[in-house]
């Protein structure tokens, strides 16, 4: 047989042939080099479907493939949250009811489907987390980086949210830093209550100037709220409140622009309730962080309690340029502490003295030329 000279079709279609005027089927069979098995296929083959081309080797059906409906309902979750990895698509499927595949088939629908950058996932890598244990221990507040918007103004967001839980407090887009802050944490304060502690940067609207107080850092001890401020040049400090920044950014502002401040606002507001009930956090074993956030019990009163010192130390009322006179020394302390009452304490070290606002101390000065140490605030 010529079998060099003709294709593997075609010398089956010439076998079907001789095969139907044959008496010797072996004979046959020997003759084209095949198996009785075989050449029975090809006849079978040839009645049924006329076709006696290699059919593809692939299993009609593929043992664990994801169905293509619920496929389709990652694609979809991706789109809508095109920042979310595949354990937040998982979660938040799976709590709407759907039973989907594990971590590594959806990872691998969204490489399938183009829908992961290779640059994006290499950012993503896992590190050290610290918290407080409770909700309300400690908040944490800065600005994010400001973003211009389509009418040519910029925002600059000012958000809130819980240390323990991640729950976003209040997430308020400003067109200014300026006189922003304490309103914004009075309207927290008496949605949420109050926390124990809040967390900043050293950013002008938060820390004091001038080696100074803020009205803001002032306000929260008043009500009995410890301010605290990250190490400058220590931005790790704050690195819950960095992650959420970069959240906002891969979710939201990389693909939408708000058009001007009102929008930012209705789009802001729309993410904010996404991350609080929508969002699974890793960090939080996959749970939304309203489901572990809970309501402080400490309400906010505007009116601020007269605070008694305990008559044990001496009592010095800052004057009308923010200096005390304590002992033989004039001391600066801030133009924000004007007309209240300081008390200076002297430490147990015998080197130092303490001076302090109602029940927090705010700074710390030499006993021998009256010299500031520093002016860390702390809970006494």
């Amino acid at each position: 047989m010529p079998w060099k000279d003709k294709t593997v079709e075609e010398l089956r279609k010439e076998f079907v042939e001789a095969a139907e005027s044959c008496l010797n089927f072996s004979s046959l069979c020997r003759e084209f080099g095949i198996s009785r098995k075989t050449g029975y296929k090809w006849l079978n083959r040839m009645i049924k479907t006329k076709n006696l081309s290699d059919l593809s080797k692939a299993p009609n059906v593929i043992a664990n493939k994801t169905p293509e409906d619920i496929e389709k309902r990652i694609i979809e979750a991706r789109i809508m949250y095109p920042g979310w990895g595949a354990k937040k698509i998982k979660e938040n499927l799976e709590r709407k009811g759907q039973v989907m595949p594990c971590v590594k088939t959806i990872n691998n629908i969204l490489l399938r489907n183009g829908l992961i950058e290779k640059e994006e996932s290499q950012k993503h890598k896992a590190f050290i987390r610290y918290e407080k244990e409770c909700c309300n221990e400690m908040w944490q507040t800065d600005f994010k980086g400001e973003f211009k918007m389509i009418d040519s103004n910029y925002c600059y967001p000012l958000d809130i949210f819980d240390d323990h839980s991640r729950f976003v407090i209040a997430l308020k887009p400003c067109d200014s830093t300026a006189n922003v802050v304490l309103p914004t944490f009075r309207e927290a304060f008496y949605e949420f209550g109050m926390p124990n502690s809040v967390l900043s940067d050293n950013g002008a609207q938060f820390a004091g100037f001038r080696q100074g107080y803020t009205q803001f850092e002032k306000w929260l001890m008043n009500h009995d709220v410890l301010p605290i401020h990250g190490r400058i040049k220590h931005p790790q400090t704050q690195g819950k409140i960095e992650r959420f920044h970069r959240a906002m950014n891969d979710e939201l502002l990389k693909f939408y622009t708000p058009a001007d401040i009102y929008d930012a606002e209705r789009v802001l507001s729309d993410w904010r309730n996404c991350y609080n009930n929508e969002r699974p956090h890793e960090a939080l074993g996959m749970k939304c962080p309203s489901d572990v956030y809970v309501r402080s019990d400490r309400e906010y009163h505007d009116t601020v309690s007269k605070y008694e010192y305990g008559g044990e130390y001496h009592v010095v009322k800052v004057n009308s340029w923010g200096y005390v006179r304590f002992d033989h020394f004039q001391i600066y302390l801030s133009e924000t502490m004007i007309g209240e009452y300081i008390e200076f304490r002297p430490n147990q070290n015998d080197k130092t003295f303490v001076a302090c606002y109602r029940n927090f101390g705010i700074g710390e000065f030499d006993v021998e030329t009256g010299k500031l140490l520093h002016r860390k605030i702390w809970r006494r």
